[in-house]
């Protein structure tokens, strides 16, 4: 992927940044981002032969607890069920700074061949499944862990204060319990001292080479609401319906009728919306029209406002056309999985680009295409400006069709991207601070 014009014109004046601009442990960080490289991979390694579902992650937990310690930090384990919180104070006054990985792998048995694969195996919504890091999360986990090695041996000059934060359950909790990010919030992790006034992450994809770093402002990932919908018919023989009222024709029409939202009602020059069913489930017997049908799906949006407008249409559009064939419709949307938009803050997004220009290199900083998968450190950033970019898996020059993307059994990352996210979160941890410590 190619910088666009303005992003190009944008690098090409980078030379005229004056030199204070950046903070003057940059060259440090990168050297010891380097010799640290060896210990990242064994963590990362070392997490991802031991994968645990989200809120159920105790040795995760356990493992990046005890490192922090060694590191010198101030820890508070059991956060939001299983996740840690490190805070470092610097040894020069600034602001407090926020970063967050995730931890949590996902119900996936593991198909990579790799020699350190995972072989874990647990129950997931009553199944037997296999457990593994198929998004990245344990790369996550062990770049932070490698920025907190590399900001505790540059504490006497760090500005400031950093508060990492690893968190679980990212990819959701269990069918009845809270966690993630929202939990951590509603437990005030923002509300106690010390607060971060912004916050960073960043995420493995499969999208980008692994020597590239990609962002963009504004929303970056689309919100992401399940939505739960029962239609009410009347059960009767299936060689009379005149005598009932069939709701999986009802059904049918409203997954055909909830397309048009997108392809018909919304401004799609504005943001994309997707309107999805991913799951049917009604009747017993061939001959016998049910009672109900219940229907499954997810509504993504990349904007706040079309995200309030989505949902409006979608509960209208359900229930005018089971309202019109004498069914009823129960919708609930957000009752699961309510996600906001990933929103980064163009201000900071604009504050932040020589950093990582500068850490990227000449032509490897590229502008992010938007994504309509949804991420919980949208609550952060509900919370606090805050700016989430991405390093890439693939080994560069690989064609992307020949890489497996997140989330798929096979995926693997090129692990000299661990070095890049070291650097790029530590880059922009002490390179905000610098910029806004008292002069």
């Amino acid at each position: 992927m190619k910088p666009t014009l303005a992003l190009a014109a944008l690098l090409a004046t980078l030379s005229t940044v004056p030199a204070g601009a950046a903070s003057d442990l940059a060259a440090d960080i990168d050297q010891l981002a380097t010799q640290g490289e060896p210990r990242l991979v064994e963590q990362r390694r070392a997490v991802h032969q031991n994968p645990e579902l989200g809120n159920r992650e105790y040795k995760t937990g356990k493992l990046i607890a005890k490192r922090l310690k060694e590191l010198g930090y101030e820890v508070q384990t059991g956060v939001a069920h299983t996740g840690v919180i490190g805070v470092l104070r610097g040894g020069k006054p600034g602001p407090v700074v926020g970063i967050r990985a995730d931890i949590d792998a996902l119900p996936v048995a593991e198909d990579t061949g790799l020699p350190f694969a995972s072989t874990v195996k647990t129950t997931f919504d009553g199944k037997d499944v296999g457990v593994m890091h198929a998004c990245g999360h344990d790369g996550h986990t062990a770049i932070l862990l490698g920025v907190a090695e590399v900001a505790s041996k540059l504490k006497a000059r760090w500005p400031g204060t950093l508060k990492l934060f690893f968190q679980p359950a990212e990819e959701g909790p269990p069918a009845g319990e809270e966690g993630g990010a929202a939990l951590i919030i509603k437990e005030g992790a923002f509300a106690k001292a010390p607060k971060p006034e912004v916050m960073f992450g960043l995420h493995i994809l499969s999208e980008y080479d692994a020597d590239q770093v990609a962002y963009r402002s504004g929303g970056a990932m689309a919100s992401a609401d399940d939505i739960d919908i029962v239609v009410h018919g009347k059960q009767t023989h299936g060689a009379a319906p005149w005598d009932g009222i069939d709701p999986i024709v009802v059904s049918a029409q409203i997954v055909l009728g909830l397309q048009t939202i997108a392809s018909r009602q919304m401004d799609s020059t504005l943001a994309p919306v997707i309107v999805t069913i991913g799951k049917i489930e009604g009747g017993v017997r061939n001959n016998i029209i049910p009672e109900s049908v219940h229907l499954k799906g997810t509504l993504r949006s990349l904007d706040a406002g079309m995200r309030k407008d989505l949902h409006e249409r979608v509960k209208r559009t359900i229930q005018k056309i089971a309202e019109s064939a004498g069914a009823t419709a129960d919708v609930e949307i957000g009752a699961l999985t309510a996600y906001p938009v990933t929103y980064n803050d163009p201000a900071l997004t604009a504050a932040m680009v020589p950093t990582l220009a500068r850490v990227a290199g000449p032509g490897k900083l590229v502008d992010a295409k938007v994504l309509l998968g949804a991420e919980d450190f949208s609550f952060f950033a509900q919370e606090v400006p805050g700016l989430y970019v991405y390093v890439g898996a693939r080994t560069p020059g690989t064609p992307k069709e020949q890489w497996y993307s997140n989330h798929s059994p096979k995926f693997h990352f090129d692990e000299r991207n661990l070095k890049l996210g070291v650097r790029t979160l530590a880059n922009l941890a002490a390179d905000y601070a610098a910029d806004h410590a008292p002069k």
